[in-house]
């Protein structure tokens, strides 16, 4: 997937400038798909080069004029041509499961250390998660939002980055737990 498409897919939530896009990214759309600021306004240039999206300036007093981009007809055909195109496989590249995979032949503390870190990290996003889904919801049910709403990809995405988080904060107390007991046996 490239970062083209998941702009897209972001765009169809309305106008946004590339500052609203970053923090759209992080707030969202970051729980399957990361991008700097810089990638996102190099990829606007390009998108909006290839006719996907446009942009128009908003004239600001007090603050320097800002760049809004929306979709057009083309991004919505590239979009649609994505999201009917079977995806490629999904592949994990975590540093911190090579340190788990080689903990045996290194520093068992430095590596609980890690693992703990990553689960307070997690936990914060979790918490961010279910922020958002208070947004989304917006005093509505699960059931009336996701029948009322005009678009239900975002609250499933997000129902996703919410499994994915909690799994790492169950994984992670298992192998630190793990990790401890190994720590504890006496050795023979």
């Amino acid at each position: 997937m490239s970062l083209r498409n998941a702009v897209l897919a972001v765009l169809l939530e309305g106008e946004a400038s590339g500052y609203d896009l970053a923090k759209s990214f992080d707030a969202s759309v970051a729980n399957f798909w990361m991008a700097t600021p810089q990638q996102l306004y190099r990829e606007l240039e390009k998108m909006a080069a290839d006719g996907l999206i446009r942009g128009r300036v908003v004239q600001q007093d007090r603050r320097p004029n800002k760049r809004l981009f929306s979709l057009t007809e083309a991004g919505r055909r590239a979009l649609h041509e994505f999201t009917a195109a079977p995806p490629h496989p999904g592949a994990i590249r975590d540093e911190l499961m090579v340190q788990v995979q080689a903990v045996d032949a290194g520093d068992v503390e430095a590596v609980k250390n890690a693992l703990r870190e990553r689960m307070s990290w997690a936990e914060a996003k979790i918490a961010r998660f279910e922020r958002l889904r208070a947004r989304l919801l917006n005093g509505r049910t699960e059931e009336e939002h996701l029948t009322q709403a005009d678009r239900i990809g975002p609250y499933l995405t997000l129902l996703r980055g919410l499994a994915f988080e909690r799994e790492n904060v169950r994984w992670i107390r298992q192998a630190v737990a793990i990790l401890d007991h190994r720590t504890n046996i006496p050795a023979e």
